[in-house]
């Protein structure tokens, strides 16, 4: 056990040393979520009444940036799986004396930190979209982003091993990222969206992440109520619940994906 850990403790440790060394490269990741919060946010507040949504548009859009922001390293993983797996670096990395799934482990623990890291940069805004710098509400929202963090990675990992090619990968994430994260009710209402992208939003990890976040920020300012969210069968579950269900969502993925490669090449 301990054997198994220390490697766990190597891989999340590589993914964070290579974080802290390609700061121009973070930086450049946190630079889209910052101007669609500010750019996007700004132009449309301006349009978007409060009384639609009971706060203003940037405190409404905040937790879909976040989304957004810890998205971004969680594919990354995918991706690195497959180019080590096609470099011949991941060959090296089996020839350890440890587990195959534990070396998977380790790669979602290490792509879960660095989304993780990535968002609570994010954090530190959380003034300029008018909410308190409560100690609580930080604690609770970091929460949300480390199991929104764990889910997004897991599900790449599961989509990496069952693909040969970084590039078939790219384009089939291009595909649905995008699309996914417009209908997970982080920039816009869900109950605004047709019946059946608000039918589509109970099936979509992102929209339970954004209304996970966005719930845990209307449990402590109340008077910043949050719009209608997910709602399963008719009736929106408990905030528990939900989260329960996003960790039910990474654990089978991330299951799925170890059962797959620990199959010998």
């Amino acid at each position: 056990m301990r054997r198994e850990l220390r490697a766990v403790h190597a891989l999340v440790h590589r993914d964070l040393l290579r974080l802290a060394s390609q700061r121009t490269h973070t930086a450049l990741m946190l630079i889209q979520p910052v101007l669609y919060l500010f750019i996007l946010g700004g132009g449309l507040a301006a349009l978007i009444p409060d009384a639609r949504l009971g706060v203003d548009y940037r405190t409404y859009l905040f937790p879909g940036i976040l989304m957004m922001t810890i998205q971004s390293p969680a594919i990354v993983v995918g991706i690195r799986l497959i180019t080590d797996r096609q470099s011949g670096y991941l060959r090296e990395l089996l020839m350890a004396p440890v587990r195959r799934s534990t070396l998977l482990l380790g790669s979602c623990a290490g792509g879960t930190a660095v989304a993780t890291v990535q968002g609570a940069v994010l954090l530190s805004l959380v003034g300029t979209v008018g909410l308190p710098y409560d100690p609580i509400l930080l604690v609770l929202l970091l929460a949300g982003m480390v199991l929104a963090s764990f889910t997004l990675t897991a599900l790449s990992l599961a989509l990496a091993v069952s693909l040969a090619r970084a590039e078939m990968f790219q384009m089939l994430l291009g595909l649905v990222m995008m699309p996914l994260l417009f209908l997970s009710g982080g920039f816009f209402p869900l109950e605004s969206l047709p019946g059946w992208a608000r039918a589509s939003a109970a099936f979509n990890p992102l929209a339970h992440g954004v209304d996970l976040l966005r719930r845990v920020v209307a449990l402590r300012e109340p008077d910043g109520a949050a719009v209608a969210g997910i709602t399963w069968f008719g009736h929106q579950p408990p905030l528990l619940l939900e989260a329960a269900g996003l960790l039910t969502i990474g654990v089978v993925a991330l299951l799925w994906a170890a059962h797959r490669f620990g199959r010998p090449e």
